[in-house]
C-alpha cells in the first residue's frame, strides 16, 4: 500500500464577497485572482473540482524589500484562520528563489504589510513579513527544507508557521508582534523571481478553517462538522456533508452503503444517530425508541447487524449504558446495569461487547456478555484505559491508555492477559481502529501539550496509521478537530477509506 499525504481540515463554504480585483469567476472557496505590483507577464489561477487542485501561473521580479510582484489567489478574511495546502512546484525551474505558499495580505497594492508562509526553490522554507506598507521585508527561517506541506494559522496579532515533509509532523514558528489589520486578503502565491519568465504551482488538498473562539465552553458551546471520506492508497478525500449542527463518530456500514454518526450538542436533534446514505447522499434518523440521548460511542457487530450503543439512560441519573439494537432502528436492550459505560467494541463472534467503563472514579476497559450479565473488569491498571477494540481474528483488544504518562496505544489478549505498548512517543494517542483486513491501525494524536487523560473539542490533530503490530506511525491527515472525530471504527469494509469528522465556525463566516 502506498501512502499519497493527505493535508485534511475541515471543508468550509464561504460567503462570496466581492472582489477588489480579480480575473473572471473567482476559483473554488477563494473570492478572486490577481497579479500584484503588475509584473510584465500576465499570470492566472484555476480550480479543478474533480481533482481538488488549484493550479497558479505567476511571474513577477520578487516578494521582498519594499515591494512585490507575484500571482495572488486570495480571500477576504476577518480574524483567526488556519489555512493549509500540500504545495508543489511544476518543472525545475529557472530560478532557486522561485516562490510558493500561503500569504495574509493587509491589500492588494504592491507595497502592503503582509505575513507569508513560503517554500522556495532551493527548499528555503520560511516565514516572511513586512510590517509596514513600503517598509522592508524580513524572514524567519524554518528548520527545515523542502516542505511539501505549509500551513498558515492566525491568532490575535500572533501568526504561526507549520511546515512538514509529507507524513511527517510539524515544525513551527511563532511570530507574535504582526500587528497586521483585522481585515486582510488571505491566499495562495506563486512568483518566478524573474521578470522574464513564468512558473506554475499546483496546491493540493486546499483548507481554510475558522477555528473555535478562544473563550468557547466545551461541550456547551459547539462549532459546525465536516464529514469526510480519506481514501489511504491515492489520498483523495471527499467531503459528504458540511452542517452547523455538531455531528460525530462516523461508523461504516458492512455492506459499504452508508456511514452512522450521532448529534451532540443541545440542537434538537442532539443524541439521535443518523444513516448517511452514500449513493443517495441523504441522512435518516434511526429510530432507538426511548434511547434518545445517545454520545458518540456506538459500534456495529463484525456482520453488521446489531448497533451497541451509548445512552443516557434516566433511570441512572441520566449517566451512559450501553445498550444493543438492530442497525434498523428498534426497542434498545440494556446490557450493562452499572454506570457509567461506554461501548468501544464487538467480538468477531458477536458474544462479548467491549467497553470503558467509570467504577469508583476510575476507569477501566471491561467486557461483558452481549445478552448481558457479569462485567469482567480487563485492565486495573494507573491513569485511564479506555477505547477497547477487537482484532477481526479475535486474537487482540487494542485499547489506549495513559499508565506510562502520555495516552498511547496498547494491546492485550481477549482475557486481560499479555498487556503491551504499541506506540511511544511525545503525542497523546487516543482510538485505535484496525482495518478490517487486520493490517492496519489508525489513531488519531493529540498535541503533547493536553491532559493525557482528555480528548478535547478542536484542537490540531493528525489522524495517524501504523502496521497492526507496531512500527513508526505516519500522518495520513492533518484536520482541526478532535473530540468526536474518529472515536469509534470508521474503515471502509474494503480496508482502503476512513471516514472522520473535522470542524469549523460557520458562524464566523
Amino acid at each position: 500500500m502506498k501512502f499519497v499525504i493527505l493535508t485534511v481540515m475541515s471543508f468550509l463554504l464561504f460567503s462570496k464577497i466581492g472582489p477588489a480585483s480579480g480575473q473572471g469567476n473567482p476559483p473554488g472557496q477563494f473570492d478572486g485572482s490577481c497579479d500584484i505590483g503588475s509584473p510584465e507577464i500576465s499570470g492566472s489561477s484555476s480550480h479543478d473540482p474533480a481533482a481538488g487542485t488549484y493550479t497558479l501561473t505567476g511571474s513577477g521580479v520578487n516578494m521582498w524589500s519594499t515591494n512585490d510582484q507575484f500571482q495572488f489567489l486570495w480571500k477576504k478574511m476577518t480574524g483567526d484562520f488556519i489555512a493549509r495546502a500540500r504545495v508543489e512546484f511544476v518543472g525545475q525551474g529557472a530560478e532557486p528563489h522561485r516562490k510558493i505558499g500561503w500569504m495574509a495580505r493587509s491589500s492588494l497594492d504592491s507595497n502592503a504589510a503582509y505575513v507569508d508562509a513560503v517554500e522556495h526553490g532551493i527548499g528555503l522554507t520560511s516565514l516572511q513579513f513586512r510590517l509596514a506598507p513600503g517598509s522592508n521585508t524580513d524572514e524567519l527561517v524554518l528548520p527545515i527544507t523542502n516542505a511539501d506541506i505549509l500551513q498558515l494559522e492566525r491568532r490575535g496579532s500572533e501568526f504561526i508557521f507549520s511546515a512538514a515533509h509529507s507524513g511527517e509532523t510539524f515544525i513551527r514558528t511563532n511570530f507574535p508582534c504582526a500587528n497586521l489589520p483585522d481585515d486582510l486578503f488571505v491566499g495562495l502565491f506563486v512568483c518566478a523571481h524573474n521578470p522574464d519568465v513564468k512558473e506554475t504551482a499546483i496546491f493540493h488538498d486546499v483548507q481554510i478553517v475558522r477555528p473555535a473562539r478562544a473563550n468557547f465552553v466545551p461541550y456547551r458551546d459547539y462549532i459546525g462538522s465536516v464529514l469526510h471520506i480519506l481514501d489511504i492508497d491515492s489520498g483523495r478525500m471527499e467531503t459528504l456533508l458540511t452542517s452547523a449542527r455538531p455531528f460525530e463518530a462516523p461508523n461504516w456500514t458492512r455492506d459499504g452503503s452508508a456511514l452512522i454518526y450521532n448529534i451532540s450538542g443541545r440542537s434538537g436533534d442532539w443524541g439521535r444517530l443518523f444513516r448517511y446514505d452514500l449513493a443517495a447522499k441523504k441522512e435518516s434518523i434511526i429510530n432507538t425508541d426511548f434511547c434518545n440521548r445517545n454520545n458518540n460511542d456506538h459500534v456495529l457487530t463484525f456482520d453488521g447487524n446489531t448497533l451497541a450503543i451509548s445512552g443516557q439512560n434516566p433511570g441512572h441519573g441520566g449517566e451512559s449504558c450501553v445498550f444493543t439494537v438492530p442497525l434498523t432502528g428498534g426497542v434498545p436492550k440494556q446490557v450493562t446495569t452499572l454506570t457509567p459505560s461506554y461501548a468501544h467494541g464487538w467480538s468477531p463472534d458477536g458474544k462479548f461487547i467491549v467497553f470503558t467503563g467509570g467504577r469508583n472514579n476510575k476507569f477501566d476497559v471491561f467486557k461483558i456478555p452481549a445478552s448481558g450479565g457479569r462485567e469482567i473488569r480487563l485492565t486495573d491498571a494507573a491513569g485511564l484505559n479506555d477505547g477497547p477494540e477487537y482484532t477481526p481474528d479475535g486474537k487482540y483488544i487494542y485499547f489506549n491508555s495513559s499508565r506510562t504518562g502520555k495516552m498511547q496505544i496498547w494491546r492485550m489478549n481477549p482475557d486481560g492477559t499479555g498487556q503491551q505498548q504499541i506506540t511511544d512517543d511525545e503525542y497523546n494517542n487516543w482510538f485505535p481502529h484496525i482495518s478490517p483486513d487486520g493490517k492496519w491501525i489508525v489513531f488519531i494524536s493529540f498535541p503533547a501539550d493536553i491532559d493525557p487523560e482528555s480528548h478535547p473539542y478542536y484542537k490540531e490533530c493528525y489522524i495517524r496509521l501504523m502496521p497492526v503490530q507496531g512500527g513508526r506511525p505516519r500522518v495520513i491527515a492533518y484536520i482541526y478537530g478532535g473530540q468526536g472525530s474518529m472515536n469509534v471504527p470508521s474503515w471502509s469494509p474494503d480496508s482502503r477509506k476512513i471516514a472522520f469528522v473535522s470542524n469549523t465556525d460557520l458562524s464566523a463566516e
